[in-house]
């Protein structure tokens, strides 16, 4: 892998080998001898675009086989490992599209969260994040997808937002 040091091919095999595509740098520690380190190499191989910061502590391996580090996951699982798969879901219209209650393809993820709100890119992804209140986040049920988990609000509680928005009313 062209540009990159010894250590930083080693953690991105070791990563890749076991299918760590998220990890932390917890995960990567038996590489560096300190924390400053650990975070210097993180911080180097997302200047050189083998990493994507996702949150404060989990990261994203852009895989070997991605042509010219370009590369895409579902936004689903990108939302669901930015939030570390607590407090919050999947909702708007990219929850609709889920239930398939709308023939629109979502140009964002909204997430509603009790953490953080505003606009995050993430690969190929346009994540909008929604304040909600931890009392919401009960209407969300937890579905599967690729192997990977996340939440998403219900179908009913979809059905209603959409009526809510004049949307899939019959007169």
């Amino acid at each position: 892998m062209k540009g990159l040091s010894a250590r930083e091919v080693a953690i991105a095999a070791w990563l890749e080998f076991r299918q760590r595509y998220f990890f932390t740098g917890r995960d990567i520690a038996r590489f560096t001898k300190t924390r400053t380190r650990q975070y210097n190499t993180i911080k180097s191989l997302v200047r050189k675009r083998r990493v994507v910061k996702l949150n404060r502590t989990k990261y994203y391996l852009v895989p070997i086989r991605a042509a010219g580090g370009r590369w895409s996951e579902h936004p689903f699982i990108i939302a669901d490992e930015m939030c570390n798969g607590t407090d919050y879901f999947i909702g708007g219209w990219s929850a609709a599209s889920y239930w398939g209650l709308t023939g629109q393809v979502p140009l964002q993820t909204d997430v509603y969260t009790t953490r953080r709100q505003g606009k995050k890119k993430v690969l190929s992804a346009a994540v909008v994040f929604h304040r909600t209140s931890p009392q919401r986040l009960r209407r969300s049920v937890r579905r599967e997808l690729h192997g990977h988990a996340f939440n998403v609000l219900s179908k009913e509680e979809t059905k209603r937002w959409l009526e809510s928005r004049h949307y899939g009313r019959t007169s």
